[in-house]
């Protein structure tokens, strides 16, 4: 008897070759599409309707996602996750921006509904096993099931799944790891499929093609403040709002004068964001960084020298970790990193092996903390 799977279809190229896959390696294949934001009720919440927007097109992913599984020949659930997405996503996502932080909403779509709410729904039909078309390979250390960097480095999406459960590992298959980009499209205009040739989702789903900034502002209105070039302690510009931008950014903060500027901080109290000019670029980079909420993923203590990455698509850092308790770490990378940022994702790998990930609380240089410098000497001026 072959093994019942359950792909999540999510109507793109990816998930239909990973379907196609499965099927062709004899697996009992069912396929199942995830609605998991509502365009026109929850944009409409604050009385921004979106009846004419065809920018978060779930609709017409879903009609994708069913003419491909017409195409293989395989059946297609529909299951609603929009009240969860929007509990344990939305507004996480949207509290983490009134803290100042920059949070990345894919690692809790992948921890709460993908690996989640979407293995109960497994369990309610039956099926052994789930898989979707995310690049990342799974493995065996010490008899237990872990997740590996996929042999695509270019298109790698493990830093993605540092906070799934442990416990589901076994129970997760990820078809694409062994092969490229290059040959999912390959495969996919081969067998002439209905998305062969549709573009790639970038960003997140419930913003679209939309302005990032015009979307938050929605739900996070604007407070316009001053933009505070720390070291030559001056005011340089006006922001649209502290909210809005992130540690490293360069692009649209209209500034005038001599630049270019890069982000270094952002006060939320005060509505102030520090800036620096490229003279001034070392203010970007820390040796060390505080590691809350972390989520282990093999048995293998997190201690020690390792490998890191402090964002998605960075190159391995060479770090150090040291345990605080058993959810939080001091990482230090004495070589200095640029633009390590509170509310992302430290991810940390063995070779190819993931160990683990959790939250950029604070990031250092030396002894000092940055951001309680970066407020401090800045609101001396204010």
């Amino acid at each position: 008897m072959s093994r019942k799977v359950m792909v999540g279809l999510s109507g793109g190229v990816d998930s239909a070759v990973a379907a196609w896959l499965l099927k062709e390696q004899g697996y009992d294949v069912t396929c199942a599409f995830m609605r998991n934001w509502d365009s026109l009720t929850n944009d409409d919440i604050l009385g921004n309707p979106t009846l004419d927007d065809p920018v978060c097109s779930q609709e017409q992913d879903y009609m994708d996602a069913k003419r491909t599984a017409d195409a293989l020949g395989l059946p297609l659930l529909r299951v609603d996750f929009v009240q969860e997405y929007w509990k344990n996503v939305f507004e996480r996502f949207l509290d983490d921006y009134r803290k100042g932080r920059t949070p990345n909403p894919d690692i809790l779509c992948n921890r709460y509904i993908k690996f989640d709410s979407f293995l109960e729904f497994r369990d309610s039909q039956g099926f052994d096993t789930v898989a979707t078309g995310h690049y990342a390979k799974m493995g065996s250390y010490h008899g237990h099931s872990v997740i590996l960097k996929a042999d695509d480095r270019n298109k790698d999406q493990s830093y993605f799944l540092a906070q799934v459960r442990k416990e589901v590992l076994d129970h997760v298959l990820f078809p694409l790891g062994s092969i490229t980009k290059p040959e999912v499209r390959a495969i996919a205009e081969k067998l002439d499929l209905p998305v062969a040739e549709k573009k790639d989702s970038t960003g997140i789903c419930f913003i679209g093609e939309r302005q990032f900034r015009q979307f938050l502002s929605n739900y996070l209105p604007m407070k316009p403040g001053i933009i505070y070039n720390l070291p030559t302690q001056t005011q340089v510009g006006e922001h649209k709002g502290v909210l809005y931008y992130t540690v490293g950014q360069r692009k649209g903060l209209d500034i005038g004068g001599s630049g270019p500027y890069y982000v270094i901080g952002k006060d939320v109290e005060t509505n102030v964001l520090y800036v620096t000019n490229q003279e001034h670029q070392d203010l970007l980079y820390t040796d060390a960084c505080l590691v809350s909420g972390i989520n282990l993923l093999t048995d293998e203590p997190l201690s020690g020298d390792m490998n890191a990455k402090f964002r998605y698509r960075q190159a391995d850092n060479p770090v150090n970790v040291e345990m605080i308790d058993e959810h939080t770490a001091i990482v230090r990378y004495p070589q200095k990193v640029r633009s390590v940022t509170p509310g992302q994702q430290a991810v940390f790998y063995r070779d190819d092996m993931m160990l683990g990930g959790g939250t950029i609380d604070n990031v250092y240089q030396g002894s000092t903390d940055l951001m309680e410098m970066i407020r401090t000497e800045g609101q001396k001026h204010v």
